[in-house]
């Protein structure tokens, strides 16, 4: 999909502009200058069109020095990276010098900028967004983060300067598998082993990887696509724009592989990184495996394999349903397991119940638990249809479709797997009234 980048000097309304286009609140919104510390990455609907938009506000330190820095990091990463550009600015504070300097960078780029005079909340202060016309571009628009005004018409301006969207080649079957994980725990190993060549530079400098690299293997006849991705660092420890490319890269990757590969060091453990970048996957509905890979470096006794994974799957709760291998990159330990269970994880996505079969299965999983009553009327599910693979995607039709709450669809998935596995496939439940 195109990709959107929001840039503009701290306190501007970046955050807030992002989660007005993306209609959720995923950016930390506060006064103080600067509390966004992390890169947020979303989607946009509008008009028939969707596209990937990123808030840059994530590089703010309090060094002074460190802080101009990071606003050109923030330039420089729309401009490598983005298609179109929206720079927000304060209409309130008018025009700075930090907003020219942007601006003159801007200038030299071949990207569409779009000015957006934000806080443009009441009329006067729309009349004041003309001001903004001195930074050198064409398209300014008056706009107000909090309450919408002006949005619609900016998104429609947007969407008509839009790139088209790379077509996805039906042809092309092969698997896509994604290497993913914080920096120094193998990623570029594990690729290079499974090619038998050095495909990716290996050193023990973290953060070697710095860009996304696709190789092309044959595994039982089968052309398998391994994307080897730049390490996710720590966001405190983003301190490069180069680091800030390889991150969101990484988040693309994710977004067009079939399987996602989550490599953990076994000394290091599962952090909560790990974790979030492994809900992200699941969020996009992406197979999921989770490898152990060093495991050469553990002391190891007649349960260490089980404990470690057990102590894992207390972390995860709701990921229950991960299959979790131990590797290693040095000993070429159950690498080549690793590519059979992303095998099997794919075949999962791809499976299609029979309707009939599964209406069957859902009349006896009903009479052991019945879903709890909805404003005291009972809640009866009367039919249930699988309408896609790849992920799949189940329609429940039922009387009280807000009668279902998360108890009872967590029940649901949990029969579900229960009983005809998905191991390492999120899937989605839909509920429709009937």
């Amino acid at each position: 999909m195109p990709l959107v980048a929001i840039v503009g000097r701290p306190n501007v309304g970046k955050s807030t502009f992002f989660n007005r286009l993306t209609e959720e609140r995923q950016a930390i919104v506060h006064d103080e200058p600067g509390v966004t510390r992390d890169r947020v990455y979303g989607h946009v609907e509008w008009g028939g069109r969707v596209f990937s938009i990123v808030d840059t506000g994530g590089f703010v330190s309090n060094s002074e020095d460190r802080f101009e820095a990071a606003i050109r990091e923030q330039v420089h990463l729309a401009i490598e990276e983005a298609d179109i550009i929206l720079f927000v600015n304060d209409v309130t504070t008018g025009v700075t010098k930090m907003d020219q300097e942007m601006a003159g960078v801007l200038r030299k780029s071949d990207r569409p900028v779009f000015v957006i005079a934000n806080k443009a909340d009441n009329n006067e202060r729309r009349w004041a967004a003309n001001d903004l016309y001195e930074l050198g571009f064409a398209d300014v628009f008056a706009v107000s983060a909090i309450n919408g005004m002006g949005t619609g018409d900016m998104l429609d301006a947007l969407v008509a300067v839009l790139p088209a969207e790379v077509p996805i080649d039906e042809d092309d079957t092969r698997t896509r598998i994604a290497m993913i994980g914080r920096p120094n725990v193998g990623k570029s190993s594990i690729t290079n082993t499974l090619l038998g060549t050095e495909r990716s530079i290996v050193t023990e400098i973290s953060g070697t990887t710095r860009d996304s690299i696709d190789s092309v293997m044959k595994y039982h006849g089968e052309e398998l696509v391994l994307v080897d991705t730049a390490g996710l660092r720590k966001r405190a420890r983003i301190s490069e724009n180069v680091e800030f490319y390889s991150h969101l890269r990484t988040e693309r990757a994710i977004e067009s592989c079939d399987v996602a590969v989550l490599l953990l060091d076994a000394v290091e453990g599962l952090e909560a990184q790990d974790i979030r970048v492994l809900a992200q996957a699941e969020q996009m509905k992406k197979g999921l495996v989770l490898a152990i890979n060093k495991w050469d470096l553990v002391e190891k006794d007649t349960n260490t394999a089980l404990e470690y994974e057990t102590m894992i799957r207390e972390r995860l709760k709701t990921l229950s349903y991960v299959p979790i291998l131990t590797i290693s990159a040095v000993t070429k330990q159950r690498v080549y397991k690793l590519l059979d269970k992303v095998l099997e994880v794919v075949e999962q996505r791809k499976k299609r119940i029979p309707t009939s079969e599964l209406n069957e299965w859902m009349q006896q999983i009903v009479e052991r638990h019945n879903p709890p009553l909805h404003r005291n009327q009972r809640v009866k599910l009367k039919y249930v249809t699988q309408v896609r693979t790849s992920p799949p995607v189940f329609n429940f039709f039922v009387n009280y479709p807000k009668g279902i709450k998360e108890p009872y669809q967590r029940y649901l998935e949990n029969q579900l797997r229960r009983s005809y596995g998905f191991e390492g496939v999120p899937i989605k439940l839909v509920f429709k009234l009937k």
